[in-house]
């Protein structure tokens, strides 16, 4: 479980391909306070340290994961949000997130306001009724505030703190993000789906 408050920046070193999976060798500054087996999110996805070699460690991506978030294009150079998962005593600063990415979206527009962004990105319409204006979404790991929500586009507004500190700042429009739903929506979509087909 994670919160959506992006720790650091970490950078992809190295990519290696094993059968339909996809390893990746990630530089940052939390390396070294890693340990094997320690779930850590990039730009949202859940994925489990596995080996850790100095200030990099790596992680693996199965095929599912490849399809259904950005991570199939991730190269050497990408900068990646990085969150540790959330402890019992933490604050939830954020939201509850999962790691689990629900679909992709894509950005459509950046206007710099001065002194703040806003960003405006689509999404499948088939999510329409988990995107509720002023409602929690998880971007590429970041906890964020939707609002002019429709079927298909939410806008979000970016503080210079979270600018700076996420890989938002190297968006450009045209790029996919990861998006993760907010997780009470989720379960309370579904109790309406199972309760309308069971009578």
């Amino acid at each position: 479980m994670f919160t959506g408050i992006i720790e650091t920046l970490g950078r992809v070193e190295r990519v290696s391909e094993r059968g339909t999976n996809r390893s990746f060798w990630i530089q940052s500054a939390i390396t070294q306070e890693l340990k094997v087996d320690q779930s850590v999110a990039h730009n949202g996805v859940c994925l489990t340290v596995e080996v850790i070699n100095g200030h990099q460690y790596q992680v693996t991506a199965v095929q599912e994961t490849l399809q259904k978030t950005t991570l199939d294009n991730w190269q050497p150079g990408t900068a990646v949000n990085l969150e540790r998962s959330l402890l019992p005593s933490s604050r939830l600063d954020g939201h509850f997130v999962q790691g689990h990415v629900d679909t992709t979206g894509v950005c459509v527009s950046i206007t710099d306001k001065r002194g703040s962004w806003e960003l405006v990105f689509s999404f499948p319409e088939r999510f329409a009724a988990l995107v509720i204006e002023k409602g929690s979404i998880c971007i590429n790991g970041i906890s964020l505030t939707a609002f002019n929500v429709t079927d298909s586009l939410l806008t979000v507004a970016i503080i210079p703190y979270t600018w700076e500190q996420t890989n938002l700042q190297y968006l450009q429009t045209g790029h996919a993000v990861n998006l993760e739903f907010d997780m009470v929506g989720k379960y309370i979509l579904r109790s309406k789906m199972l309760h309308s087909t069971s009578f």
